[in-house]
């Protein structure tokens, strides 16, 4: 295991109350931006959240992974699902993203076993 995604969470859970403590108004914006982002309806939240995923894996961000990894499997994303837009983020970002991608399938993996 790489990772313990779930314990990633926590942890960062802790990290993001202090910093809406400490930065309410930059975090209610940024809040907001993700509600906006969310919203709409020409996409269902499971893609969004699995293009989410693709571009935690792109952009390198484990937290971002871990989350976007549980917010797939929350909306009902299957394994082949998520492995078709690891493939995806491997193809956009070549050698890199493949070492993400490794990481993205497993927070999926371990937070669909946890139940999450």
């Amino acid at each position: 295991m790489m990772q313990d995604w779930q314990d990633l969470i926590t942890n960062m859970n802790g990290g993001l109350k202090t910093l809406r403590q400490g930065a309410p108004e930059v975090m209610k914006g940024f809040t907001a931006l993700a509600q906006g982002a969310l919203g709409g309806t020409a996409l269902d939240k499971k893609t969004k959240e699995l293009l989410a995923l693709g571009l935690s894996v792109a952009a390198r961000c484990a937290p971002c992974i871990a989350y976007h990894a549980e917010a797939a499997a929350k909306q009902g994303a299957t394994r082949a699902e998520v492995l078709e837009v690891m493939g995806m983020a491997i193809y956009m970002g070549a050698g890199p993203n493949a070492m993400y991608a490794a990481q993205g399938l497993e927070a999926f993996d371990q937070l669909v076993a946890a139940g999450k």
